[in-house]
This record gives structure tokens, sequence and C-alpha cells, in this order.
């Protein structure tokens, strides 16, 4: 069967003490249906739009998509598949370790 949309929703912390970023996302494919199926990203290392190469990561382990480097518009959108995503920084280290889990 054929996803329809993903979703990849991230939150990101910056360890200030230690200058590094880390991130948990999770990955939602056919939001909003009954074939609705969320992937988790937990507490990693990465900043800027890594959090999208872990997506494709997830994605192609659970053989979702074809194997990629990154979720891009322009790609998913050849293939008919509506794609968006976001990223929310600037949060608690907390709320990056608790988040990424289901």
């Amino acid at each position: 069967m054929k996803i329809k949309t993903i979703d990849v929703t991230a939150k990101e912390w910056f360890d200030k003490i230690n200058g590094n970023s880390y991130f948990s996302a999770r990955v939602v494919t056919d939001f909003g249906t009954r074939a609705e199926k969320t992937y988790y990203i937990p507490f990693e290392y990465g900043y800027g739009d890594y959090y999208l190469q872990a997506g494709a990561k997830v994605l192609t382990e659970h053989e979702v998509i074809a194997p990629c480097d990154i979720l891009s518009s322009s790609t998913l959108k050849a293939q008919g598949i509506i794609f968006r995503y976001g990223k929310q920084e600037g949060v608690k280290k907390t709320d990056v370790t608790a988040w990424g889990r289901p």
C-alpha cells in the first residue's frame, strides 16, 4: 500500500555547556487516516535538518520508502506524497528526552 503523507515533527535542545545540539522526533505516515502509523526517533545528537535524515533512515528501515539520504519535498512530491515537517528549537532537555518515545 502506497503512503499518501509523511509528517516529521522534531524538538531540538542546545547544550550550552558543551556546544552540542540534540533532538528527538516523530514521523507519522498517512496522518488522519486508518492507515496512520507513527515512528519515533529518540534523543540523539544532531542539528539543522539532520532530523530529516534520521526520518529517512527510520522510514527506510521499516520499508515504508525506498532508500534515500534525506526526506525532501521535491523527491516526495514526485512520488505523489504530501510532505510536511517542522522543528521546535530552544526547548528544554527534558522535553526532548521524553518526547521521542511512544
